[in-house]
């Protein structure tokens, strides 16, 4: 085994992969940009390298030379980023360095999606119907479309992780999608070849992992449901897959394993297939770790990182098929900084308070993110994954619902509720799960709690200020002489306005509405307040002039509305497009003059690895037009300004 590691990733995957490491006695070497100075992953390693600025991870040079000059026998490219480039692959053979992953040639016939169906058809692995483009031509990609008949999946021939990946229901919504998936793949992979492919309605998407050695062994262990998907990126996966026959599961292995042996793999690796109507076929081939790896390791007792070191060590695979075992039941949630709430647009900035569940024997946290830290645009929004296990489903299920309720992350938005939401599902728990779920998922605008509520107006109040209890000076309340006054409060909750009724009573004590709230303990941001019957457990802290309050799972941003302050002039009242978050403009498709319709994409965002299509609001014209393909921009900046369409003239004589 060799002795010094560079772990070429970040996040929670770089920590992952450091903790077994050291477990092996194996010296992590951390790699880092400039916005990820002062993030986890720098910390926990034995040593760290500056690789520059943001695009520092994919520059294989430097990596290199880092590797080289840190004394590195071995990389570990951890998964996104250079992972299943197969040009890192060679770049480290020829600079002496292990490669812990599959030789390059693997990665490169499963790397392209044209490729890999190819070579899975001529080993027998069921492919499903579809079209690799022979050229860059739109109009055959359409024909080609029509050919199998919409909806259709649009896909990045070297695409992975959702990127350059479309749905499209008929064929006037094909050119636009294919344009986006075109620009996206062009971006993430440097190639915009895309495949055509059926879309298969109440389809399942079900993986096999696999290992292999150097020395002929290669094995499969059990299957993981990775069906609970938003915009093709997973969120929630489980092992066993729930209603998989045996059958199908013996059938789904084999064929993995005759997929691993066609193109000589090494190492750990996932063969992903479309299961529907009792019946799979491949999708690709991911030559990497996956992220939903833990589900795994909870239900086998087998640690995939080690076994990758191991074999890229050039060790025998000790594991034997027969011996290979499951046990009850895992399930994994992955945690993102984003706004369920504005159709899931990513979240950045400070971190400034922050608890995640206590680990155990039934609870894994796999995290990226500590507190203080920023949560940067530049990188994919993963913050940390939760991971439980149970003696069956339900009771797995319970425990990971119950660890997002705790989650406490405030700062940046995250969709620990949300999925805690879907977890609860009827249809869910009932295991009925398959890759449209979410969308069945009505997305109904949630009341805010009465506890983040009365924590906000008491904050607002004073009555949160040690130093302004009882203090009608310091209050912000109203106070009189023969008594207590009640004052109504304007509160602005996630951007939603709500007049509260707030009485001071004393030393951390409110009336508010009807409720007697009292303060029973305040420590950090930690409070627990007693309203009524109930005893509630908050977290809150200031940002300016927000509090920002957090849940059971969800956080929230309050801010006070001033009544001196101007009304009516809220930002795009005139209908101008403004950017919804911080980004940088991947395409414009509107000049000054242009006229548009309502639902028109207007310009295209790219934030932390996601498009977001800004889209007009209202009918009207383009009077200006602020940016151009490649340019920054920071929230609430116009994109572009609009002239509303003059009104239709009124007829004489009315």
């Amino acid at each position: 085994m060799f002795t010094r590691l560079l772990v070429a990733n970040r996040g929670e995957i770089a920590c992952r992969i450091m903790k077994t490491a050291r477990r092996l006695g194996v010296h992590s070497i951390a790699v880092y940009t400039d916005p990820d100075r002062g993030q986890r992953h720098v910390s926990e390693a034995g040593e760290a390298w500056s690789i520059g600025e943001t695009d520092g991870y994919l520059d294989i040079d430097r990596l290199i030379g880092v590797a080289r000059d840190s004394g590195a026998e071995a990389l570990h490219p951890g998964y996104g980023f250079l992972s299943e480039n197969p040009a890192l692959a060679e770049a480290c053979v020829d600079a002496g360095l292990v490669f812990v992953g599959p030789p390059a040639r693997a990665s490169r016939i499963m790397g392209l999606k044209d490729s890999a169906r190819s070579a899975m058809a001529a080993a027998g692995v069921p492919v499903s119907k579809g079209h690799a483009e022979a050229s860059p031509d739109d109009a055959g990609l359409l024909e080609q479309a029509l050919d199998i008949g919409f909806p259709v999946i649009i896909k990045a021939v070297a695409g992975g992780g959702g990127r350059g990946l479309r749905r499209v229901e008929s064929e006037g919504d094909f050119p636009e999608a294919l344009r986006s998936a075109r620009r996206e793949a062009q971006a993430a992979f440097g190639d915009g070849r895309m495949l055509i492919e059926r879309f298969m309605a109440s389809s399942r998407h079900v993986e096999i992992q696999v290992l292999a050695d150097s020395h002929g062994t290669v094995l499969h262990l059990p299957e993981r449901d990775c069906s609970v998907q938003r915009r093709w990126q997973k969120l929630i996966e489980e092992s066993p897959a729930p209603g998989l026959s045996e059958r199908l599961r013996e059938e789904m292995g084999e064929a993995a394993v005759a997929a691993a042996r066609a193109v000589d793999y090494r190492g750990a690796g996932t063969v992903e297939f479309i299961v529907a109507d009792g019946a799979f076929s491949f999708i690709e081939m991911n030559t990497r770790l996956q992220v939903e790896h833990p589900v795994t390791e909870m239900i086998t007792g087998i640690d995939l990182v080690e076994w990758q070191l191991r074999i890229a060590a050039g060790e025998v695979l000790t594991l034997r098929q027969d011996t290979i075992r499951s046990h009850g039941h895992a399930i994994e949630a992955r945690l993102n900084a984003e706004d369920p709430s504005r159709d899931f647009l990513p979240s950045t900035g400070r971190i400034h308070h922050l608890r995640m569940p206590g680990e155990s024997a039934c609870l894994r946290v796999d995290s990226g993110i500590r507190n203080g830290v920023t949560v940067s645009r530049h990188y994919d929004s993963l913050l940390a994954k939760i991971i439980a296990c149970g003696d069956d489903r339900d009771e797995a299920v319970s425990r990971l619902g119950e660890a997002l309720g705790s989650v406490s992350i405030l700062g940046v938005a995250t969709n620990a509720g949300f999925l805690r939401n879907a977890l609860e599902n009827p249809e869910f728990r009932e295991g009925a799960v398959d890759t449209g779920f979410l969308e069945r998922i009505t997305q109904q605008p949630q009341a805010v709690p009465r506890a983040v509520i009365a924590v906000a107006a008491m904050h607002f109040s004073g009555a949160l200020d040690q130093g302004g209890f009882g203090d009608p000076w310091k209050s912000l309340a109203g106070w009189r002489l023969w008594g207590d006054d009640t004052g109504v409060m304007e509160l602005a909750i996630d951007g939603r306005l709500h007049d509260v009724a707030v009485t001071v009573l004393g030393k951390g004590r409110c009336r508010i509405g009807d409720d007697v709230v009292e303060v029973i303990e305040h420590s950090g941001a930690a409070l627990t307040l007693e309203a009524g019957c109930r005893i509630l457990h908050l977290d809150l802290v200031v940002a300016g002039e927000n509090v920002l309050v957090a849940w059971q799972g969800c956080s929230h941003v309050v801010s006070r509305r001033r009544h001196q302050a101007t009304s009516g002039s809220a930002a795009g009242a005139s209908g101008n497009v403004t950017a919804p978050l911080p980004g940088t403009v991947a395409a414009v498709n509107i000049a000054q003059g242009d006229t548009f319709r309502r639902g028109d994409v207007l310009v295209v965002l790219e934030a932390m690895k996601v498009e977001i299509a800004i889209r007009a609001e209202g009918a009207g014209t383009a009077r200006t037009v602020t940016v151009q393909p490649g340019d920054r921009v920071e929230e609430g900046v116009i994109l572009v300004t609009v002239a509303a369409p003059p009104s239709d003239p009124v007829p004489a004589g009315r």
